[in-house]
């Protein structure tokens, strides 16, 4: 049954997403490729994708799985991983890097990967040494803050970036080794593989990489190495490979 508008009463319109800020890369990376927005081929997109990647610019969820205190540590260790961690004021160069990255937002990788734990959407396996991804997460939290505590006498999240990286570095420098009795390297492979999924899956880290989202229904007409779309934007350094080892 249709309802009747009173005379004189304006017709209210669909409520509309508003776009999202054009352009926004996240803090602590590069700025490779200026002007690129991967939000400017949405109108080519379907409107499941559309809303799909739109939803992924909402505020953060409340937590469902993670305590207040396993927020601030998995936060400290996985914007330690990502370079999402704020540069330290104190220096010069640190100074300078937090007046560059204040309107650069931090991807919210903690609450994503909550929410993946909250609904047990894991990646359907894991390593028979190793508890399953949620007690993982718990336990190496737990065993990060411990040896914090044990070495600086405060808890991890609590550290300065400089010594949450040195802890850090000892889980992956132990490699097969082992780390409050798991395997150091499979507990390496819990925390970047969560990481890297939720941080790769967000648009404004495309915006870092030029990457220009879904191909579907859009498509690709300029095949082959070099080549680019319309809608790509070149890269201001191409000689520098963000995953080379210093020296």
């Amino acid at each position: 049954m249709k309802l009747r508008r009173l005379a004189g009463t304006p017709a209210r319109r669909p409520a509309r997403t508003p776009p999202p800020r054009a352009g926004l890369t996240p803090r602590g990376g590069p700025d490779r490729f200026p002007g690129f927005d991967v939000f400017g081929e949405r109108r080519r997109w379907d409107p499941v994708t559309a809303a799909l990647l739109t939803g992924r610019l909402a505020p953060p969820a409340e937590l469902r799985f993670f305590t207040a205190d396993e927020e601030a540590i998995a936060t400290a260790l996985v914007d330690l991983l990502l370079g999402q961690q704020d540069p330290d004021p104190r220096t010069v160069l640190g100074a300078r890097q937090a007046d560059e990255q204040r309107d650069r937002p931090r991807i919210p990788v903690t609450a994503m990967i909550d929410s993946r734990l909250a609904a047990a959407e894991t990646d359907g396996w894991r390593y028979a040494e190793m508890p399953e991804d949620g007690q993982a997460w718990r336990d190496t939290l737990t065993f990060l803050d411990a040896d914090a505590q044990a070495k600086h006498g405060r808890g991890f999240a609590e550290l300065p970036a400089s010594d949450q990286a040195a802890l850090i570095q000892v889980v992956q420098d132990t490699g097969a080794g082992d780390w409050h009795g798991l395997p150091a390297s499979r507990v390496w492979s819990l925390w970047t593989r969560y990481a890297c999924t939720a941080f790769y899956s967000h648009p404004w880290a495309w915006n870092e990489m030029g990457f220009p989202g879904p191909a579907y229904p859009r498509g690709y007409k300029n095949i082959g190495v070099g080549k680019r779309e319309p809608f790509e934007v070149p890269d201001t350094q191409p000689a520098q490979d963000p995953v080379r080892e210093d020296g």
